[in-house]
């Protein structure tokens, strides 16, 4: 394993995470969104295959199954229906609160930052009882990368190669799960500083790369 470091003299120090299968299982919530999406329109989503590659921007999915002329109407309808079908099925990921609870005795500030539409992350940040100092929504790689600089961030947490490309982009360490759809052969080739199952071993890691920073520093 690679250990960066973070510099806990850095104000305030920020530490960014994805949402979708990086703190939140939120497929089932899709699953039935999506099924959801297939009565009202009448056209066909695989809603199996669209959880199994979570990460990039709705229109994405979407366009898969609807011809171009329809793929914005069927964002709207699904995005409607998404606060009824999707929030409530939707459960933290293992090791999640404790990695926010790490981040938070630093101390740093915690940035959630997703391709989901910023009003319906925060529906699932509510039902969840999950806090964050930042939420950005519908970022997706580049995007993330610029809030990323834009905020100072420290470190970036994901499950999609896209979120380790975005943490390099930013120049900061990145850490990647395999809870998505990603492997961790895939995630280590897109920049991944470390690679773990779930978020469990967050804490102690996050410790370490304090560790080393202030080694870095002579603290």
């Amino acid at each position: 394993m690679t250990w960066a470091s973070l510099k806990v003299s850095q104000q305030p120090v920020v530490i960014g995470f994805d949402l979708d299968m990086t703190l939140l299982d939120t497929r089932p919530g899709i699953h039935a969104a999506f099924r959801a999406l297939t009565e009202r329109t009448g056209v066909h989503v695989d809603a199996d295959l669209a959880v199994s590659r979570l990460g990039p921007p709705l229109r994405q999915e979407i366009a898969e199954w609807f011809p171009p002329d329809q793929v914005e109407e069927a964002v709207r309808i699904y995005r409607a229906l998404y606060p009824d079908y999707a929030i409530t099925p939707s459960i933290p990921l293992p090791g999640a609160k404790a990695a926010l609870a790490a981040v938070l005795q630093v101390p740093a500030e915690i940035a959630i930052i997703t391709s989901k539409l910023g009003r319906l992350a925060e529906l699932h940040l509510a039902h969840s009882g999950i806090t964050a100092d930042h939420l950005y929504g519908d970022v997706f790689h580049a995007g993330k990368a610029q809030v990323l600089r834009d905020i100072g961030a420290a470190l970036y947490v994901g499950d999609h190669v896209a979120d380790m490309q975005a943490g390099t982009l930013a120049g900061i360490p990145v850490v990647g799960v395999t809870t998505g759809p990603c492997s961790a052969a895939e995630l280590q080739a897109a920049g991944a500083t470390a690679v773990f199952a779930d978020l469990r071993p967050f804490p102690a890691f996050l410790q370490g790369m304090i560790s080393v920073g202030r080694a870095d520093s002579g603290d």
